[in-house]
């Protein structure tokens, strides 16, 4: 089918409670269509021309509060006509519209002029459901509106149907507009490259149009379906701030476009480019979801607003905690790569479990190496049978072991590649990405599975499905190691070959749903060598993400702030890893490595086989007080303190949990100067009128400090740090218990 039906993208979570009550109305007199949840109302209605016409996004309004029906935009002279002037909901490329559309057709007849407007509605459980139709042709769009009442996050995503008798071309489909009134403002969106995501970028949005994108089909390390728009200069904790993030983990864009009368509108989708899906009558297709919030408390509100929206109704859930109002914290993992790499065998893999079994550690992981003749990233993608000269008695030895210890167990595994030396490639050479009779690109020696075919979505569930049932696992590492290139389709009609970009990323989702539900209690993480499938799609389906392939301590601490403007900590898989380190020869101490991972999802990737008694000992300490707080820290109230962008010397961040109960406090030195210490560290988000008490996880507070003190001394008079904290790449922790 080319409707994507999936429930589960649009459903939302049920909850046992929730800060404020859910409204939606629609004035049929006016035509005015309101919803309100959080601190938030969207409202948007049916001008006088038929047109959905965007009205107000921002803070909570008056229960009271009404609006007249909506009028269209003047024209600015005869450039500028009222149809690009107006800030349409989900505006059809036809008419006069100047402006980036929502959705470009092409019919047989070779017309392209698309005028949607108000045909009829439904009000759905949170939300509404509104048709629009073309003036003439019958293509219908019904556009889904669905406002969480904790957060105020709007879902928003469209369903573009043919009901006639040609087939019809889809050239540009977004998921939703965006729009806000002229003014000056500052964008924010995420940027990066291998070994080096998640950079803040914050710029005035000028006229014309800033594309973030991505042509690479997955979501890349190179740009993030993720933004925040600030109404003048960015603040980390004061202002009006809209944000918003693409659910799409396939080739994606989103354009921020400031008009000639500078108002501002966000459009985001599929990317146009190389697209082209054809309609055949009576057939449909679902764009992704385009996720929008607001807040009144800066960037840092923002991503609070986000990151609890993502707990309670993006992230899955396993048999064990459906139903829940939170998915449960990541274990404390561990994963075997740096210590063995490829050479992966039964006994140095039951060593490595003895050793991290002693630790804390809750999960241990077997990376790359266990499958086919898999002896580097030459050979094996694809051939996914558990070598028998490494674990002659396949992988339930080793299983057994490690559920001995204490600790579940979970697999690296790559299902969407092949490499050309497998049994894979010999036998389907045809089941890879390519245009026929043009030289196929490799990279890692590599290529891409073309997912879109259902013999390779069979056999990619087949053997996942396989060996999750004969195996005791609990976890996959699942990796994706390189992007698209020659993305064709040879056995579908010509006219239909762009599909591929679209129904690859269907059967991702398709399979890893189907998974989760034949096999209740696993957990997946995505992984695209660091961060290059990170997304509110594929969220859905993966319990946490990899952000990174550098684990450098210190480049950590600006990976992981980018990260968290648009993902909640509790994804955000941080590992202590080797020192001197690979990517810059950098040593750092075991405590500071360890202190900027506890900012996250916590898991150790060193070699422990070289461990000293000293750190096996720290480690087990730290490991220990981490999870003592892991819940305030993943699932919190996030603060940055300190930001460690622009050269800064320090960082600090902290995480409040939601009854204010508890706090911690992470502070980082990349090196003091002329015998300057760190800064004092006024706290946020406590509770004035409760007492705290302060204890130590790694470092010491001024002696002055004072043991117990109330939440407004902490915010108002501050933390203040030992003098001996200072130095190069020293860190320190803390954590405040209520009294």
């Amino acid at each position: 089918m080319k409707a994507f039906t999936l429930a589960l993208l649009l459903s939302f979570a049920t909850l046992t409670s929730s800060a404020q009550v859910s409204k939606v109305s629609f004035d049929a007199t006016t035509k005015v269509f309101r919803l309100d949840g959080g601190n938030v109302s969207y409202v948007f209605g049916v001008n006088s021309r038929g047109e959905l016409q965007q009205m107000y996004w921002g803070g909570r309004l008056g229960a009271t509060d009404t609006f007249p029906a909506p009028k269209p935009k003047p024209e600015w002279a005869s450039f500028d006509d009222s149809y690009t002037t107006t800030p349409q909901e989900y505006a059809g490329w036809g008419e006069g519209l100047y402006i980036e559309p929502a959705l470009k057709v092409t019919f047989p007849d070779g017309n392209r002029d698309l005028v949607l407007h108000y045909a009829s509605y439904k009000t759905t459980e949170h939300g509404f459901d509104v048709e629009l139709k073309d003036i003439e042709q019958p293509i219908f769009v019904t556009l889904h509106y669905s406002m969480d009442s904790e957060t105020g996050v709007l879902a928003r995503s469209a369903t573009i149907e043919n009901r006639g008798t040609e087939s019809v071309t889809i050239e540009q489909a977004a998921a939703a507009s965006w729009a806000l009134p002229a003014g000056h403002y500052t964008l924010n969106y995420l940027t990066g490259r291998w070994a080096g995501e998640w950079t803040l970028n914050q710029e005035p949005i000028q006229h014309g149009e800033r594309i973030i994108e991505s042509r690479r089909g997955s979501t890349s390390h190179q740009a993030n379906p993720w933004f925040a728009i600030e109404a003048g200069t960015p603040d980390e904790e004061h202002g009006e701030v809209w944000f918003g993030a693409l659910g799409w983990s396939g080739s994606w864009r989103i354009t921020v476009e400031r008009d000639q009368l500078d108002a501002v509108r966000v459009t985001g989708g599929f990317n146009p480019f190389d697209f082209g899906y054809v309609l055949h009558p009576g057939q449909s297709l679902e764009t992704p979801i385009f996720y929008g919030g607001y807040s009144a408390h800066g960037l840092g509100g923002a991503s609070r607003e986000l990151h609890l929206f993502e707990l309670k109704h993006i992230l899955p859930r396993t048999a064990s905690t459906r139903g829940a109002e939170m998915p449960r914290v990541r274990p404390v993992l561990y994963n075997s790569w740096e210590a063995t790499e490829f050479n992966v065998n039964e006994a140095g893999q039951m060593a490595l479990a003895e050793k991290a079994a002693a630790l804390g550690v809750d999960r241990f992981v077997m990376d790359d190496g266990w499958f086919g003749q898999r002896k580097n990233d030459h050979a094996g993608l694809g051939d996914w049978y558990v070598n028998p000269q490494k674990f002659p008695h396949g992988l339930k030895p080793l299983i057994d072991k490690v559920h001995s210890l204490g600790m579940d167990f979970g697999l690296w595994v790559e299902p969407e590649m092949v490499n050309p030396d497998s049994d894979l490639y010999r036998k389907h050479p045809d089941w890879v990405l390519h245009f026929k009779g043009r030289p196929e690109t490799e990279q890692r020696n590599q290529l891409v599975l073309n997912l879109a075919r259902p013999d390779v979505r069979a056999y990619i569930f087949g053997f996942l499905d396989k060996l999750l049932t004969e195996n005791d696992i609990a976890f996959l590492k699942w990796d994706y190691n390189r992007n698209w290139s020659e993305p064709g389709w040879d056995a579908i009609p010509a006219n239909e070959q762009k599909e591929v970009y679209v129904a690859f990323t269907r059967n991702l989702y398709s399979i890893l749903a189907e998974l989760r539900q034949k096999h209740p209690n696993v957990e997946i993480e995505s992984c695209s060598g660091g961060g290059g499938r990170v997304d509110l799609g594929i969220l859905r389906y993966t319990d946490e993400v990899w952000p990174s392939d550098n684990t450098d301590p210190f480049d950590r601490l600006t990976i992981q702030n980018g990260f968290t403007y648009a993902y909640t900590p509790q994804v955000m898989m941080s590992w202590v890893t080797d020192s001197p380190h690979w990517m810059n020869n950098r040593s750092t101490s075991l405590a500071y490595r360890f202190l900027s991972s506890m900012q996250g999802s916590l898991g150790i990737g060193a070699n422990i086989n070289k461990w000293t008694p000293d750190e096996t000992a720290l480690a087990k300490r730290l490991i220990a007080a981490y999870k003592q707080v892991q819940p305030t820290i993943v699932r919190g109230d996030l603060y940055r303190l300190i930001s460690p962008l622009n050269g800064s010397e320090f960082s600090a961040t902290e995480d409040v949990n939601r009854d204010k109960s508890q706090a911690v406090i992470f502070a980082f030195i990349h090196s003091t100067q002329e015998g300057r210490g760190f800064p004092l560290l006024k706290l946020e988000g406590l509770d004035p009128n409760v007492e705290y008490t302060l204890s130590s996880i790694e470092g010491k507070a001024s002696p002055n400090t004072p043991t117990t003190a109330s939440g407004a001394w902490w915010m108002n008079h501050g933390l203040v740090m030992d003098q001996s904290f200072r130095g190069d790449f020293q860190a320190a922790a803390f954590r405040l218990d209520k009294k």
